[in-house]
C-alpha cells in the first residue's frame, strides 16, 4: 500500500463488536489466564502481551505502528509530549562523560536541556551553525555519541542535508537523531536519508487541530528497545486517548500537509517584497538560503513560513495586536493559522545575542499556515501589516 492509505487503513484488530472505526482502550492495566500466564509476562520481556499501559496499549501499539510504517522505521516508543520524546532519546544514549553535538537552531526547550540540564549531569555539547555543515567534523571528539538536528529548524526554517550529515556520523559511529516535527513523514522520511532515530512532536501536525499532546521516536528495533526501556520505568508514556486522537488523525494527514503547503508558499511569494518586511522564509522559496536542498529531500516546503518586520520587537508585538482572528499562540502545526513574535515570548529570556545564535532575529515573525482559504489568511496579514 502506499503512504496515503497505509495512514488510514493501519488499525488496532477489530474486537467482537465488528466496529468500522478503530476502537480506544482506556484502561490501565490488563488481566490473565492464570499465575502462570503472569508471571511469564513479567519473566520475559519481549514477550507480546499487554502488561500495564505505562508499558504498552492496543491504542498506543497501533499508532506506533502507523508512525513506523509511514517512517520506514521497524519499531518505535510514544511519549506524552514531544519534549519528552527529546529528552528519553538523550537519557538513553548519553550518559556523563559523552558529548552531543546540536545544531544550534532547535527549539527552545531543547536548547535549555543542552545547555543546562545535561552539563548538570556531565554531559558536554557542541553547536554547530546549520548554514556551515562542514564545520561539524572539527566539532567531533571521542567522546561523542550523538548528533542532534531539526529540519526544518523551529523559528528559523534552516535546512541541512540529512544524507551529508549522515555520512557523517556513519563513518565516525555517532548516532544520528533527527527532528522530523515540521514536515512529518508526509514531507520526507530522514531515515531513508540514514537517520538512525526520527522523532516528532506529535501534538503538531500529526494531531493538526490543537487538541492533545504527544510525541514519539522511532527507528530500528534494537535502539527503541534501549528507549523502551527507559520510558517504560521512567513513566514518560503517551496515553491511550491521545494515542487515539492523533491516530485518528494520520488518516488526513497527508492531504492536510498537501493543503498547508500550498496555502504556505502562496502566502510566502505574497509577502516577499512587501515594504514593512525585511525578508520571507519559506524552504520552497527560491531565495531561502537551502531551496536546492529542501527541494531534494522534502516533497513540498511545509506548512511554516517566517518573515522579518523591520520595524523589530515593537513591530512584532504591533502585528500580533493587529491581528483580528488569525490565532495568537505558541503553538503549531493546527488547522488554524497560527503567528508569534518569538523575541518577545517564547525566547524573550534570552539576549540578543543569544537569539541571534539560534536564528532568532527582533522582528522575526513565525506563521504556521492554517487550512482557511489562503486569500483570507493574506488579507489578514495584510491588514495586520497596515495596508
Amino acid at each position: 500500500m502506499r503512504p496515503e492509505t497505509i495512514a488510514i487503513r493501519t488499525q488496532t484488530e477489530r474486537t467482537g463488536e465488528k466496529e468500522h472505526s478503530t476502537p480506544l482502550f482506556l484502561t490501565s492495566s490488563f488481566v490473565y489466564d492464570s499465575a502462570e500466564d503472569m508471571a511469564d509476562a513479567f519473566a520475559i520481556e519481549d514477550l507480546d502481551v499487554n502488561i500495564y499501559t505505562r508499558f504498552s496499549n492496543p491504542t498506543v501499539d497501533e499508532f506506533i505502528k502507523k508512525v513506523c510504517l509511514l517512517e520506514g522505521a521497524e519499531d518505535g516508543i510514544a511519549t506524552g509530549t514531544g519534549m519528552a520524546a527529546v529528552f528519553s532519546a538523550f537519557m538513553t544514549f548519553l550518559s556523563s562523560g559523552d558529548h552531543i553535538i546540536s545544531a544550534s537552531a532547535v527549539f527552545g526547550s531543547t536548547h535549555t536541556i543542552l545547555t543546562k540540564y545535561l552539563p548538570k549531569w556531565g554531559i558536554e555539547f557542541s553547536y554547530f551553525n546549520m548554514n556551515q555543515p562542514d564545520s561539524i567534523e572539527a566539532l567531533i571528539k571521542p567522546n561523542t555519541k550523538m548528533l542532534y538536528v531539526e529540519t526544518p529548524s523551529n523559528p528559523g526554517l534552516d535546512i541541512i542535508d540529512l544524507k551529508f550529515v549522515a555520512d557523517i556520523c556513519k563513518k565516525h559511529n555517532i548516532l544520528f537523531v533527527v527532528d522530523n516535527c515540521f514536515a512529518t513523514p508526509a514531507v520526507q522520511r530522514p531515515m531513508d536519508l540514514g537517520a538512525d532515530l526520527v522523532l516528532h512532536s506529535a501534538t503538531k501536525f500529526m494531531d493538526g487541530q490543537g487538541r492533545v499532546l504527544g510525541g514519539i521516536v522511532v527507528g530500528n528495533k534494537a535502539l527503541v528497545k534501549q528507549m523502551y526501556l527507559f520510558v517504560r520505568n521512567t513513566g514518560p508514556s503517551l496515553s491511550p486517548f491521545n494515542a487515539w486522537v492523533i491516530s485518528k488523525s494520520l488518516e488526513t494527514l497527508f492531504v492536510r500537509m498537501d493543503k498547508h503547503a500550498e496555502n504556505a508558499l502562496k502566502i510566502a511569494q505574497s509577502l516577499e517584497g512587501h515594504p514593512a518586511i525585511s525578508w520571507v522564509k519559506y524552504p520552497f522559496l527560491p531565495s531561502h538560503p537551502q531551496h536546492d536542498i529542501a527541494k531534494k529531500q522534502m516533497k513540498n516546503g511545509g506548512g511554516v513560513l517566517t518573515f522579518e518586520l523591520k520595524a523589530g520587537i515593537e513591530g512584532g508585538r504591533k502585528f500580533l495586536n493587529n491581528l483580528k482572528w488569525l490565532s495568537m499562540t505558541n503553538n503549531l502545526g493546527d488547522s488554524r493559522t497560527i503567528a508569534s513574535h518569538p523575541a518577545s515570548t517564547t525566547h524573550s529570556k534570552l539576549s540578543e545575542e543569544e537569539r541571534a545564535a539560534v536564528g532568532i532575529s527582533p522582528g522575526l515573525i513565525r506563521l504556521s499556515v492554517g487550512l482557511e482559504h489562503p486569500d483570507d489568511i493574506l488579507e489578514e496579514i495584510l491588514q495586520a501589516l497596515g495596508l
